[in-house]
């Protein structure tokens, strides 16, 4: 059996998508339940939904021997597995965002709230910046309207939300998309199997 953990979500239903087109279809994964795990004896395939940030530690820990995680989720979180393909979906940025009056002119310490906490350590830390770190997990938006924080560190999409909230975004530090990521012990044993879905998605890439 191929084991392969999907993002809950929009994004995992994408995904299945081409993992579909691949040839490795499991009809039962489209039936409207609350199943978690869905096999196909016939194709050697289980499926099974995750929160999206626990994907790499299934796949990291030889839970699924394969998955797709977003690249904001990899960089934060360091996972020890292989990321095998930019599968171009899911794309958004990471950026640093503020009320549209905020000007960082350097003179103090800057307050950062994010839920990202490594990926805003590395990025302040290359520009040689002294940042205060405030670890939030949702509703980013209203630490700098309440005055929690001078900016946040987040994933911006449309930019609808800051633009609802008065916020505007300062600097992008790179831009995010969904990769398919393989556990390493997986790719030695089971690469066959592994090399012909990055082969398939490769070409459905091109196609999109």
């Amino acid at each position: 059996m191929l084991n392969i953990a999907l993002p809950k979500g929009r994004l995992g239903e994408k995904v299945y998508d081409m993992f579909e087109k691949a040839g490795y279809e499991c009809p039962s994964i489209k039936e409207n339940n609350r199943k978690l795990i869905f096999e196909n004896p016939e194709k050697e395939v289980r499926y099974f939904w995750v929160k999206p940030s626990d994907v790499p530690i299934y796949v990291e820990r030889g839970a699924a021997d394969i998955g797709v995680a977003g690249k904001d989720i990899l960089l934060e979180y360091q996972p020890s597995v292989y990321e095998l393909l930019d599968l171009n979906v899911g794309k958004c940025r990471m950026t640093v965002a503020g009320k549209k009056d905020f000007f960082d002119d350097g003179k103090r310490t800057l307050k950062v709230a994010t839920k990202f906490t490594n990926i805003a350590s590395d990025y302040y830390a290359k520009l040689g910046r002294d940042i205060d770190i405030i670890k939030l997990n949702g509703s980013i938006e209203l630490a700098p309207i309440l005055n929690l924080s001078d900016v946040i560190v987040d994933i911006v999409e449309t930019g609808n939300t800051l633009a609802e909230n008065d916020l505007e975004v300062k600097q992008t530090i790179l831009p995010i998309s969904a990769r398919l990521i393989s556990n390493k012990a997986s790719f030695k044993f089971k690469s066959g199997e592994i090399e012909k879905i990055v082969r398939s998605m490769k070409e459905q890439i091109k196609d999109l």
